[in-house]
């Protein structure tokens, strides 16, 4: 399975969108106020903890053999050298050990 780019896109959105709402409840915990307040504070805020942990479970579920598999491929990265870009712009990444070729045989036609 691989992720598309719009999915990566998509999970970095939800991320901040998950960060801004956890900062913007910060500010209101600060403030002081009677003890009902603080108690609905303390709730809402329970709430909101256990919605973002159910959340980000469910993520991980979803995501987590993809990342098994991107995983596995890190060790196949390790086998070419950076990318190189050519003065007429292409880009080409060499092996670090070529492959074995087999030599043709018979007449070869070009």
């Amino acid at each position: 399975m691989r992720l598309r780019p719009t999915y990566i896109a998509g999970m970095k959105t939800l991320t901040m969108i998950l960060m801004a709402t956890s900062l913007s409840v910060l500010p209101a915990l600060a403030q002081d106020g009677d003890e009902a307040d603080s108690d609905q504070m303390s709730e809402g805020l329970q709430l909101l903890q256990d919605g973002t942990r159910m959340l980000l479970e469910g993520l991980m579920q979803e995501i987590g053999p993809a990342l098994k598999d991107l995983e596995g491929k890190i060790d196949d990265l390790n086998a070419y050298y950076p990318p190189e870009v050519l003065p007429n712009g292409d880009i080409i990444i060499r092996r670090k050990v070529p492959l074995a070729v087999p030599a043709p045989e018979g007449e070869v036609d070009l």
